[in-house]
C-alpha cells in the first residue's frame, strides 16, 4: 500500500515540478529547492538507507527510469554520493578548488565553507555555478587550484586533449584532478563522423557525448599531457544498498 501511495505522489510531484518550471524562472527554482525537496523528502523518511551528502536517513531512495539511485531531500544521484565520499577520503578539500559542472546538492554544501576557495563552472548554463568556463580555453591563470573536480564533462569534448591540457595548466604542482566519465572495457570509442543527436545516442549512449572512454584509455591521454594517475576502482560492497552507491565504479586520480 505504501509502494502504491509513493507511486502516486511521486507522479503527482513530477507533474507539479514541470508545471512549476514553465512558471517560475529556473534560478528562484534552484536557489529554493530543498525547500520544495523537503515536503517530497518527509515521506521517504525511515532508517534502511543513509544519504552520504545531506546525512538524512530513508526508507528507500528513488529509483529513477535509468535505476540510478536519487535521494529525495538533497536530490543526490549514486554518482555524487561518491564524490562526496572521495572528497571527504583524502586532503582534496583545500585551498582553492575548481568544480566543473557541480551537482546542487555539493555546490550548496562547499560553498558554505569559508576554510576553502570553492570555484565552479558551467559552460552551458545547467547549473548553479559562478563561471562559465570553456574547458579548452579556461579563463584563469597558470597553477591556479589545488583540486579540481571534473566529473561527468569531458565525455561531452571533441577536443579532449586540449581540455586535459588546459587542466594541467590551471594545476598548481601537487593538484589533484578527479575525473570519472561513463566507462567500458576495451579501447576508447569515438567517431568524428557520427555527429546527429540520434546516433550519438545510439554509439555513445547520450545525445551530447562524442565518445565512450575506458579508464586505461583516458589514464594514457592524461599521462600524455603530463599527469601522473591513480585508477580508483570500487567493487560492490555489502553497504552499497544503504548508502546507495552505484557499484562496480570507477575513478581517475590525476595528480600534476
Amino acid at each position: 500500500m505504501k509502494e502504491k501511495f509513493l507511486k502516486s505522489f511521486r507522479k503527482m510531484y513530477n507533474s507539479l515540478k514541470t508545471t512549476l518550471k514553465k512558471l517560475i524562472p529556473s534560478r528562484f527554482i534552484f536557489q529554493n529547492e530543498p525547500f520544495f525537496r523537503f515536503f517530497h523528502g518527509i515521506f521517504y523518511l525511515g532508517n534502511s538507507h543513509q544519504c552520504g551528502v545531506c546525512k538524512k536517513k530513508l526508507r528507500s531512495f528513488i529509483q529513477l527510469d535509468n535505476h540510478d539511485l536519487l535521494c529525495p531531500f538533497c536530490g543526490s544521484l549514486a554518482r555524487n554520493r561518491r564524490l562526496w565520499k572521495i572528497l571527504h577520503s583524502e586532503d582534496y578539500l583545500k585551498g582553492t578548488i575548481l568544480h566543473f559542472s557541480p551537482s546542487r546538492n555539493i555546490y550548496r554544501k562547499l560553498k558554505k565553507r569559508s576554510d576553502i576557495n570553492y570555484i565552479t563552472s558551467d559552460y552551458e548554463d545547467e547549473f548553479i555555478a559562478d563561471y562559465q568556463f570553456d574547458i579548452t580555453n579556461i579563463d584563469q591563470k597558470d597553477a591556479s587550484f589545488d583540486t579540481i573536480v571534473c566529473f561527468h564533462v569531458l565525455e561531452h569534448i571533441p577536443d579532449d586533449m586540449k581540455a586535459m591540457q588546459e587542466l594541467y595548466r590551471v594545476a598548481k604542482s601537487g593538484a589533484k584532478i578527479l575525473i570519472q566519465t561513463p566507462f567500458k572495457d576495451g579501447d576508447i570509442y569515438e567517431d568524428e563522423s557520427i555527429t546527429s543527436e540520434a546516433d550519438r545516442l545510439k554509439h555513445f549512449g547520450q545525445e551530447d557525448h562524442v565518445r565512450v572512454y575506458s579508464p586505461e584509455g583516458l589514464k594514457t591521454r592524461l599521462i600524455q599531457v603530463g599527469f601522473g594517475v591513480k585508477v580508483l576502482s570500487f567493487s560492490p560492497q555489502e553497504n552499497d544498498a544503504y548508502f546507495g552507491f552505484a557499484s562496480p565504479e570507477t575513478v581517475l586520480i590525476a595528480t600534476k
